[in-house]
């Protein structure tokens, strides 16, 4: 279970004999998933697949719940009416899991169209180490109480560095450090567990569900700040799991508050929410507070620019607490980004606040669920 660098996303087309059927398989869902209603001759014109491979794949579909028959197509088209197909969002439901925030875990069941049917959510109260873990368990616990369909799996977005098998190398803010949280969870539950960076699982989320492009960062601004990366739609890692790890980035050489990693300037001590509500705590004065609020988004800019420009994307999203990140801190980025990068290139990069709110996390554990389980997105 879980992802592999270099994996896109979402198949798009036909692979070799021996490695055919499973990817035929989730090109035929994804095809299902991504526009709906299909005819089985439309799903053969979409995908480039013969209608026999088509009429065997949607039948094993049929059977396992996955595809259901919704009737035939309306219309005056000659022949015998077509039957249309559509996905069968209720076959299974997800579980999906946020340890990102400073004082709550989250975590709801969801349909596979990430469709939210349950919430549940476990304070914190500064709990670490063990204590953390316990709260994971028990918050899967009361979330599986409340599925009412069989489960396809469990998604979990952690804060900190996590490797592709889903263990936690550091997470300072919980006190994980090499933590397995993946094969612990699989153990007890007996339910196929994918973890990952919960920055990582936002950027899936907003790919999948919020319309982002293929080239892409999602900044998540929260207890700490990290980022996501998508290029041409397939998710980066680095060689050490911490790509996108941008929270630990000094900005600028005039120094700056201690951060907790024992640098001084970091992105962190300026953008995390626990620090720009203690600046902004200071004082009620509107222009004062935009001044924090604008030297937060310049620093996020200066740390940002290298990167577009090294990679040259396409759309930068900001997912965290809206009233902090909207307005000055986000103007003062993009004025950043536009002084540190070339307008021939970069002119055209959008920054803009996701439209998942805090189920970001949630819904993009679904999606890496849905990815491992039956490969789509």
């Amino acid at each position: 279970m879980g992802f592999t660098n270099g994996k896109a996303l979402r198949p798009t087309a036909k692979v070799l004999p021996e490695h055919a059927r499973n990817h035929n398989r989730s090109l035929v869902i994804q095809t299902l998933y991504r526009q709906g209603e299909l005819s089985r001759a439309d799903i053969a014109r979409e995908t480039g697949l013969t209608r026999v491979t088509i009429s065997d794949l949607i039948a094993e579909l049929i059977i396992d719940g996955l595809v259901v028959e919704t009737g035939q197509r309306e219309g005056s088209r000659p022949g015998k009416p077509a039957t249309m197909l559509e996905l069968n969002s209720e076959a299974f439901q997800i579980v999906g899991v946020d340890l990102s925030d400073y004082s709550i875990f989250r975590g709801a069941v969801m349909d596979l169209h990430g469709a939210i049917r349950h919430r549940h959510e476990i304070p914190l109260t500064d709990s670490s180490g063990a204590d953390a873990t316990a709260k994971v368990i028990a918050l899967v616990d009361a979330l599986l109480a409340q599925v009412t369909r069989p489960v396809l799996g469990v998604g979990i977005g952690s804060p900190g560095v996590v490797d592709l098998a889903g263990v936690v190398l550091s997470a300072p803010n919980l006190g994980w450090n090499d933590l397995p949280l993946q094969s612990m969870l699989a153990e007890r539950f007996e339910l196929p567990i994918v973890v990952a960076n919960d920055a990582n699982v936002a950027a899936l989320a907003e790919h999948s569900f919020g319309g982002a492009a293929s080239d892409m960062m999602l900044v998540k601004v929260g207890h700490g700040v990290g980022a996501g990366l998508l290029l041409g739609g397939i998710p980066l890692f680095g060689s050490t799991f911490a790509a996108g790890e941008i929270g630990h980035v000094v900005v600028g050489t005039d120094g700056g508050m201690e951060c907790a990693c024992g640098k001084t300037g970091c992105l962190e001590t300026w953008l995390a929410t626990p620090r720009l509500d203690a600046a902004l705590a200071v004082t009620s004065d509107d222009n004062a507070r935009n001044t924090v609020l604008a030297e937060a988004g310049q620093r996020l800019g200066i740390a940002l620019a290298p990167v577009v420009g090294a990679l040259n994307l396409s759309e930068i999203v900001l997912s965290g607490p809206t009233s902090l990140l909207e307005g000055a801190l986000k103007d003062a980025t993009v004025e950043t980004l536009r002084t540190r990068t070339m307008a021939k290139f970069h002119g055209d990069l959008t920054v803009r606040m996701t439209a998942l709110g805090e189920d970001i996390v949630m819904r993009g554990a679904a999606v890496m669920v849905l990815s491992a389980q039956l490969g789509v997105s």
